[in-house]
This record gives C-alpha cells, structure tokens and sequence, in this order.
C-alpha cells in the first residue's frame, strides 16, 4: 500500500492576483507549505497528482462562476513554484470533483493507494468535493490544513468540519 498527495487547483487564475477567481492572500501563503509537502510524499515514495480545472470556454460552470482556467490558457497553468516532475500526475477536471470524469480512480488502484493527503483550493468547493468522493471510495483522509485556502472564511470553516465529521478526515495541522 502507498500514499497520495493530490494537489488541488494550484493553478494561476486562483493563485496569483492577476487570476480571474484569486482566492486571496491565503492562497499565496500555502505554498511553501504545499512545496514541503511535496518533497516530503516525494522522498518517501508517494505517489504526487495534480488535479486541475480545465474549462472549455462554454463551459455550464460559467453560469455560475466567471470564466477561469481555460484549458490551454496561462489561468489554466499549476503555478511555477510547484511544477510538476515527470513522475507525477496530472488530472484535468472540469467539475468540483477530482474523481468527475477523471482518470483518478484508476491512478489510486494502479498505484495501490490507500491513504491519500489533500491541499489545495477552494476549501469548501474542490477540495470538499474531492475529499467527498475519497470518503466514498473508502480512502484515509488527511486534510492539511496549512495547505487549504479558501475564499470565504465562514465557508472553508464549515468545510473543514463537515470534511473530518462526515468523510471522516483526519484534519492536520
């Protein structure tokens, strides 16, 4: 068995300021943690997935949000602090959910995975979501809460604990 560290929308339009949906400052500050992170599943020989939104640009989330990681646009790009090695893996979604119409089922059993931690954005969206579908595949949830950003406080709150009291995450501080 081996651990997952699935990196959630590290990407620029929501983490630098000139992205259409900055998630604020919050945002910029996970990342030297998300780095050490990485390095850390790195050296003990985890397996490192990068789930990433990738809009069309009619894309229905539209409706709802203002248009933002454009596949092939530089908003849709991981930010350059946390490039990804050859090694790695990297997922495009187009919905909340890393697991939505994704390879990611098939990367964790390939890989023989069975605990998996999360960082990333937004909170109470993504990440969410995405720990969501872990709890239901019967994944150990780590939750790194150094690593998690959000833009709304209140929600992100709500998020964290419906995360460790209904997934059953294990919220790491």
């Amino acid at each position: 068995m081996s651990k997952a560290l699935i990196i959630i929308d590290m990407l620029n339009d929501f983490v630098d300021e000139r992205g259409a949906l900055f998630c604020g400052k919050d945002s910029t500050h996970i990342v030297p943690y998300i780095k050490i992170l990485i390095e850390k599943y790195r050296k003990e020989g985890g397996v490192i997935i990068y789930a990433c939104d990738a809009h069309r640009k009619d894309d229905e989330e539209f409706k709802r949000f203002k248009p933002h990681c454009i596949k092939g646009t530089w908003g849709a790009e991981i930010l350059q602090d946390l490039e990804p090695e050859a090694d790695d893996y990297i997922i495009l979604k187009t919905r909340y959910s890393a697991f939505y119409g994704t390879n990611l089922e098939d990367i964790l059993k390939k890989r023989d995975v069975d605990e998996v931690g999360i960082v990333g954005v937004c909170t109470s969206i993504c990440v969410m979501d995405t720990v969501g579908g872990l709890a239901n595949r019967d994944y150990d949830i780590k939750v790194f809460s150094r690593g998690i950003a959000d833009f709304n406080n209140s929600a992100e709150k709500f998020a964290i604990q419906r995360m460790k009291d209904l997934y059953g995450a294990e919220i790491v501080s």
